[in-house]
């Protein structure tokens, strides 16, 4: 990959990883266009080869995964980014659904059970509906909250069950429809580099999603005696800052299911990583990736922005 940074930022983009489930280095020409007319709507809508069943892709765009590309700087060739770089980043939560292996996963090592039934949709927090005719009153609960997936022991009693939060990473920068005309109007037969510059976008994706959810649900799942089971892939996980782990899952608040791609056959196939346990707090410092500063360097930090405030021209307001 280029040294140089802004090198790097030109000839290093980070663009579609896998089209409506196949590798989009993988594809032929005329697969690049027959997908960007799907994603564009100009074209019958593409089974997901990832959910159960014959579902069709549900994403806008049909976009399952980014990874990033790096182009050579003498013959332009485009290829995969070497390293950790070049590791597929899941942009839709449906991209981990492939063959049941999570839930299986999962169902294993917190049930101890490899088949468990999944239940979706899960209302968990409700708030109170005033009659609004008579001033006061309570006429009903609206579901204001819920829980993706409940995995449940099929032969047991009292219910044996856990829930599960599965989390794919946002992107910033162009959107994607962007990607798709350019592939359009490409002339080559050759893999196209990306057009536009965009990233992955953990800091949206972890604390500012995902650890909400954490923060509201996992408390209650504690005091309840049940288990918090999160499902990211590598790239997601490694992105995260570093969290004490627990030795047992008894001990445990979440569990971290970790997953990777692996690529045989021009396909990317999920696969198991790692599994990390973790209480509600140390996870917590994970996702925010950071520590608090001391007094006096935050102080400093304060006063360097008075300063520099101080030496602006007063602002004439609107004219």
């Amino acid at each position: 990959m280029p040294r140089n940074g802004k090198e790097s930022a030109e000839r290093c983009r980070y663009g579609i990883g896998e089209w409506y489930g196949s590798l989009f280095y993988n594809l032929s020409h005329s697969q690049r266009r027959e997908y960007a007319q799907a994603a564009l709507g100009r074209k019958a809508n593409v089974p997901c080869p990832f959910r159960q069943g014959t579902a069709l892709c549900n994403k806008a765009g049909g976009v399952c995964s980014l990874r990033m590309y790096q182009l050579a700087p003498d013959t332009n060739n485009v290829s995969v980014a070497t390293g950790d770089a070049g590791r597929l980043a899941a942009t839709c939560p449906c991209r981990f659904e492939e063959n049941g292996l999570v839930f299986g996963w999962v169902g294993e090592r917190i049930l101890g059970h490899a088949q468990p039934v999944v239940v979706g949709e899960v209302g968990f927090l409700e708030r109170e509906v005033r009659n609004e005719e008579q001033g006061s009153g309570v006429s009903g609960f609206d579901d204001v909250g819920r829980i993706d997936n409940i995995l449940v022991h099929p032969d047991h009693e009292p219910l044996l069950w856990c829930a599960l939060e599965i989390q794919a990473v946002y992107f910033s920068g162009k959107a994607m429809s962007n990607e798709f005309r350019a592939i359009l109007d490409h002339k080559g037969t050759d893999m196209p580099f990306p057009a536009e510059h965009r990233r992955p976008d953990y800091r949206s994706s972890g604390p500012k999603r995902l650890m909400p959810q954490l923060q509201i649900k996992v408390p209650t799942l504690r005091r309840w005696g049940k288990k918090m089971a999160v499902v990211v892939d590598e790239s997601f996980f490694s992105a995260l800052g570093q969290m004490d782990t627990v030795d047992h899952v008894s001990n445990a608040d979440i569990a971290w299911f970790v997953v990777r791609f692996q690529e045989e056959g021009g396909r990317a196939r999920l696969a198991p990583a790692d599994l990390h346990l973790t209480t509600l707090e140390r996870a917590v410092e994970g996702l925010t990736a950071g520590h608090a500063v001391d007094l006096d360097t935050f102080e400093g930090r304060i006063r360097e922005k008075l300063t520099r405030a101080a030496s602006r021209p007063p602002s004439q307001g609107c004219d």
